[in-house]
């Protein structure tokens, strides 16, 4: 293993979108921050609509103890909730790209699907 925590990153990384496809099916987004591979300390970032998801604590306990399982270099996880704005930065357009971060990445701007005017 490298001595810098490059491979057990990628590890992780990997792990997260294999095992945990829900974050990302639910507009969610996981990141791992830093790998410490002598202390076996991890942060892991959740962002996009974990954020503000009320069952996120649940997936992110589910995360700590899937990973300290998983990986016997891993001996603590510490998870991260950031919103949008601190994840991709405080002066960052509210759209990026035509998808709308208030849907958890999935567009739309919250008011379901009208008809438009005098379609009736």
């Amino acid at each position: 293993m490298s001595t810098d925590g490059s491979e057990l990153r990628e590890r992780i990384e990997s792990w997260l979108s294999v095992q945990m496809p829900i974050i990302q099916m639910h507009g969610g987004s996981s990141a791992v921050r830093s790998v410490d591979p002598e202390s076996g300390r991890v942060t892991v970032e959740m962002g996009g609509a974990c954020a503000h998801c009320g069952i996120s604590p649940r997936t992110a306990d589910q995360v700590r103890e899937n990973l300290t399982t998983e990986f016997d270099a891993v001996t603590e996880v510490e998870v991260q909730f950031l919103d949008d704005r601190e994840a991709l930065g405080v002066d960052q357009a509210e759209s990026v790209m035509g998808v709308d971060r208030t849907q958890g990445g999935r567009g739309g701007d919250g008011k379901g699907h009208l008809p438009p005017e005098n379609s009736f």
